[in-house]
């Protein structure tokens, strides 16, 4: 019996049309050409006057490109500055991975301005400017608060309606700014000679071993000293 011959394959693409990078970072054509323009993205191979292939790296790279402009407000001359500094880009990914983890995902129709952050929280005007200027609320960017805002004024109310004051929780910023103060430091002296690569594989670890043990660590010694109450009012019998 005559085994019938294998078709050829066909030759794997050298990396994405254009209709696919639009496709996958959802931007529009005339914004990544820019991109290009600005010497943002490496160049696309050209198998054609009329084909061009783009790198997949550069679905990272826009993103990360978006999310400097986004919560940063940078330029892209001070993008493309930052860029150069990091070499070939292979590190992009696992940036983008460490900014997600830090600052999570948020787009722009998500923010609300002050009047609808009162709104939403039923803070007034006043007690927001007094949250903002002991730094209990922090939003990202000024005059424009997201969905983590809004349920943190949604706290603030409460405690305002139980008589509350701001005096009474200014401690978390304080006692918070030491904590925030010494996990950079331990960062700096665990990653300082690391290249950039291994210091942002390392620096995600360690964000997320600094965000369990905040909450555990806390938690833990407020459950130890109420289990060491006597009663409710802590008075002793």
């Amino acid at each position: 019996m005559q085994s019938q011959s294998r078709k050829p394959q066909p030759p794997s693409k050298p990396g994405l049309r254009m209709k696919e990078l639009v496709k996958e970072t959802g931007l529009p054509k005339s914004t990544i050409l820019h991109y290009l323009s600005e010497g943002l993205l490496p160049e696309p191979v050209k198998t054609s006057p009329n084909m061009a292939y783009y790198d997949v790296q550069c679905i990272d790279r826009i993103k990360f490109i978006r999310y400097l402009q986004h919560y940063h407000r940078l330029s892209l001359s001070e993008i493309k500055q930052m860029m150069d500094s990091r070499g070939d880009g292979t590190e992009f990914s696992l940036q983008l991975e460490l900014n997600e983890l830090i600052f999570g995902q948020s787009e722009p129709g998500q923010h609300l301005t002050n009047e609808g952050f009162c709104q939403a929280t039923g803070l007034t005007s006043n007690q927001v400017r007094e949250l903002l200027q002991s730094r209990l609320l922090l939003p990202h960017q000024k005059d424009r608060f997201d969905p983590e805002d809004v349920e943190m004024g949604k706290v603030f109310a409460r405690a305002f309606s139980w008589g509350i004051r701001v005096s009474d929780l200014t401690y978390y910023v304080v006692l918070g700014e030491k904590i925030v103060d010494h996990e950079f430091a331990l960062r700096g002296r665990i990653t300082h000679h690391l290249p950039y690569g291994e210091d942002a594989a390392m620096t995600l670890g360690m964000v997320k071993n600094a965000r369990m043990s905040r909450a555990y660590i806390i938690e833990r010694l407020f459950q130890h000293r109420v289990a060491a109450m006597p009663d409710i009012k802590g008075e002793e019998e």
